[in-house]
């Protein structure tokens, strides 16, 4: 199986508004496909600007953007990408 690209935007805006709590994600993933996640920590991803401040924080899973993130949501996602692999 191909792993799961997650890029979390850990820009100003995105850092303040959760992506702080998201950084340390990869400690909670389930164990059983934990090493099926790739995590990666992005200094900007430049959608603020794009797509205005009240979609922070925001995190691309497979190329999907995903806005609002929090960690539940994060999981919750991956979990399906998982289920679905």
């Amino acid at each position: 199986m191909k792993k799961i690209s997650l890029e979390i935007c850990c820009g100003t805006t995105c850092y303040v508004l959760g992506a702080a709590s998201l950084m340390h994600i990869e400690s909670l993933l389930d164990p059983a496909w934990a090493s099926q996640v790739d995590v990666c920590l992005i200094p900007c991803m430049g959608l603020c600007s794009a797509e205005n401040l009240g979609g922070a924080p925001y995190v691309r899973i497979n190329g999907e953007v995903v806005s609002r993130a929090s960690v539940e949501k994060v999981l919750k996602k991956l979990g399906e990408l998982v289920r679905h692999a």
